[in-house]
């Protein structure tokens, strides 16, 4: 028996994609007096001399720097209030969330809703302390497990630019707990967001993983840039996986307010998606009625 399949998801990457921010840089170096540069260096040091992977480095040197103070979960949570946002976020998420001008009456016949999930390479429970946490259906981003004090202890999940993946076939499976084994078959035809009814947007080459997955099972993507960034760098990367690289069709400022580039192409792509769903359900209701005899 085939799923619904009526929900579309809108799936984002966090840092510069949501936040022109490093969400350590802007909540939580301040608030344990850590030294931003020595940190990143630190990093990038355990990279390229110890053979850390990027995420597992920012995790060890986090706690060595903290040392005996390290926080629990729920301070780094509280934390995640302060968090800040690129222009019309979070308003974008209450207004699709509503689905006002967004879905027309015939897409909420069919029972067609848009959803937001994130996945990143930073700290989950910042993402769920923060502002856009009561919009977003599922979080994923990397943990601590915590010792008898509550306080972050080890890394306990730690997702990197390539694992992303997974969690994109967590959503199309509906997999969302991490007790689920995404690996398990599933017929296409029931699974609950297939990757046509998925939107991914991210900011670079990080993202490539996913905006691979997304071209191949058939999929859309757009890559944003910071447009108040000067130097550009942003802008520069989202060039090249557009324009020479082939990894994404579409690229615009990350800037989520009504009537921009960026505003347009999402409200579009949900449109041209919803319209579709309703076309092949229609299709599915006619191939599947057989006419009642004529006397």
């Amino acid at each position: 028996m085939s799923a619904p399949q009526n929900t579309i998801a809108i799936v984002y990457d966090y840092d510069q994609t949501l936040s022109p921010n490093y969400m350590q840089d802007e909540v939580v170096f301040p608030a344990f007096g850590i030294n931003s540069e020595i940190f990143w260096r630190r990093c990038s040091e355990l990279v390229r001399d110890h053979g850390y992977d990027n995420e597992l480095a920012y995790m060890k040197v986090l706690l060595d720097q903290l040392g005996m103070d390290r926080p629990t979960n729920d301070e780094l949570k509280k934390l995640g209030a302060k968090l800040n946002f690129y222009k019309g976020l979070p308003e974008m998420f209450e207004e699709f969330r509503g689905g006002e001008g967004l879905l027309t009456a015939e897409h909420a016949a069919h029972g067609i809703k848009v959803e937001h999930y994130i996945i990143s390479s930073g700290l989950k429970v910042l993402i769920d302390g923060s502002r856009l946490a009561p919009y977003v259906r599922a979080i994923f981003g990397c943990e601590f497990a915590t010792d008898s004090e509550n306080r972050i202890t080890f890394p306990k999940r730690v997702i990197s630019h390539t694992q992303k993946t997974q969690f994109l076939f967590r959503i199309n499976k509906g997999f969302l707990e991490m007790s689920q084994d995404v690996n398990d078959h599933m017929d296409p035809e029931i699974r609950p967001i297939p990757f046509p009814n998925m939107i991914y947007v991210g900011d670079g080459p990080t993202d490539v993983p996913c905006f691979t997955v997304m071209k191949k099972n058939g999929g859309q993507a757009i890559a944003v840039y910071n447009p108040d960034d000067p130097q550009r760098l942003g802008f520069k990367k989202c060039y090249q996986l557009s324009t020479h690289a082939d990894r994404v069709k579409h690229i615009a400022p990350a800037d989520y307010r009504r009537n921009t580039h960026l505003r347009m192409l999402l409200e579009q792509m949900v449109e041209e998606t919803a319209n579709r769903v309703v076309e092949q359900r229609k299709l599915a209701i006619e191939t599947g009625t057989m006419r009642a005899p004529k006397h």
